[in-house]
């Protein structure tokens, strides 16, 4: 049982039902008790009243005149008592006709006590001394045992409802007391780097709940100034990076433009030049994600048609796959305006098809699939690659992660989709990865909230709406290769 509700739960019911379960069996031994002792008084009563009909002259009398006066008082109950009296010397003086001319057992050393007899049953004796006689008078056990079975039964179906009661009620109980506990993980787990100046709300009862709620929250004012410190650490230190580089690069390509190197020489500054074109790519990557964690860019969203945005792309696609020798096709269909800002997305696409075009083998196809609908903006970029493990999927869109065989950034460091990321929640989206049913490679998929196709012709610039109307988008529902 991992769940604590579910131990809560389980813990309360059998805590409930075992003490529930100890009460009826001491209820039981209570009732029994308190039955067989009316029987005992019953015996008591009877025997009190076998002694007043003899009289106090009992002594004196025969035994067919104690045998007739006995006769008289019991007679009428012998269907409740079962009676034999007996003297040490002359022996039996008088048994009850209900007792078929047997004798109720004797037990040495017990007045009161349970005895069994056949064709009669389980009996409860009493034995009384009348000097010169012993008289023991006993009732049947038959109706107690009956209320005892008839009190098990009720006992067994009241632990079942119990059983059931205490797990709804544990249920709930438990729901209410962990509250407290999904407040925290809600909250805990909406905070993330992005989002570090939430805080879990602390309740008014101070308990170990409210004290670990208050602990939580300082652990998290550490962490957002430590992450602060790295933001402005990682900006800076790309800020001041670019001075030097450029110098760097400056004199590097003063040296090439000079004509005094050897082609040996020539060649090594071309090699420092590349890379320090991709030191730079790498410091404004990290400067963009330091602005855009601080929430320092702001984007500006404008209606655009996905459709027209992607026959621009679209070309610019064809030329980059057909050069890295591979082919590209896109299809997009729906109807609809999308508010993003045309510059970012256009990185976010290039990004992902520079990842696949890094994994997909020559000949293969990358496709893009567009879909307008419900509401969303969905773009998914496929692949022909190996693939990513699905235990690797959400980590691909961290810094610096390069998974072998995995979709890498334009740049090698592995900065593209985490820069992607970050772009699409500028967006008010989000982006994923996932496999592709019946086939190796990888999709990635943005979504970005879109408007309703009644509001499109609304929204679009006249400039965008009179060019769809031109250039005929029904053409671009169907797909496309581009080659």
């Amino acid at each position: 049982m991992k769940s604590i509700r579910t131990r809560l739960t389980v813990s309360y019911a059998l805590s409930a039902t075992i003490t529930t379960a100890g009460l009826f069996v001491a209820g039981y031994q209570l009732l029994e008790s308190h039955l067989i002792h009316g029987l005992d008084l019953l015996n008591a009563a009877e025997f009190a009243q076998i002694k007043a009909h003899l009289g106090p002259d009992y002594k004196t009398l025969s035994p067919q005149i104690i045998d007739q006066r006995i006769r008289e008082t019991t007679d009428y109950a012998s269907t409740l008592f079962y009676i034999n009296i007996d003297s040490p010397h002359s022996g039996p003086v008088f048994y009850s006709t209900n007792l078929n001319g047997a004798f109720i057992p004797d037990v040495p050393g017990q007045r009161v006590y349970n005895a069994y007899m056949q064709r009669i049953g389980e009996l409860r004796v009493a034995e009384f001394v009348l000097p010169p006689f012993d008289v023991s008078i006993a009732t049947r056990l038959d109706q107690v045992q009956s209320v005892m079975r008839g009190y098990v039964l009720v006992c067994i179906a009241l632990v079942v409802a119990m059983m059931g009661a205490s797990m709804a009620i544990g249920f709930g109980l438990s729901r209410v007391m962990l509250r407290p506990i999904r407040l925290i993980r809600e909250t805990a787990s909406r905070i993330g780097s992005d989002n570090l100046s939430e805080r879990i709300p602390v309740a008014s009862v101070q308990d170990e709940i409210s004290d670990l709620t208050v602990l939580l929250n300082q652990m998290f004012d550490r962490l957002e100034s430590a992450f602060d410190q790295i933001r402005r650490f990682a900006a800076e230190a790309s800020h001041e990076l670019k001075t030097p580089l450029a110098m760097v690069r400056l004199h590097a390509e003063k040296l090439i433009v000079d004509g005094d190197l050897s082609p040996a020489h020539e060649e090594a500054v071309q090699v420092q030049l590349e890379e320090i074109a991709r030191l730079n790519q790498i410091i404004d990557a990290m400067l963009f994600l330091s602005r855009a964690e601080a929430h320092a860019i702001a984007v500006t969203l404008s209606p655009h048609d996905p459709a027209h945005f992607l026959e621009l792309c679209a070309m610019d696609a064809c030329a980059l796959c057909e050069h890295q020798g591979r082919r590209f096709e896109y299809t997009h269909s729906g109807e609809g305006a999308v508010e993003f800002e045309e510059r970012w997305l256009r990185q976010v696409v290039f990004n992902l098809l520079a990842n696949a075009l890094h994994v997909t083998p020559e000949n293969g196809c990358i496709t893009l699939r567009s879909e307008l609908e419900d509401g969303i903006w969905r773009v998914a970029i496929e692949d022909e690659g190996t693939g990513v493990p699905p235990e690797q999927r959400e980590r691909i869109f961290e810094r610096f992660v390069r998974l072998p065989n995995a979709s890498e950034t334009g740049t090698g460091a592995g900065l593209g989709l985490a820069i992607c990321r970050s772009i699409i929640a500028l967006h008010r989206g989000r982006i994923y990865a996932e496999s592709m049913p019946g086939r190796s490679g990888l999709r990635v998929v943005f979504e970005i909230p879109a408007e309703s196709a009644s509001a499109k012709s609304r929204s679009l610039p006249d400039s965008v709406a009179r060019k769809r109307r031109t250039t005929g988008s029904a053409n671009l529902t169907a797909p496309r290769v581009l080659e």
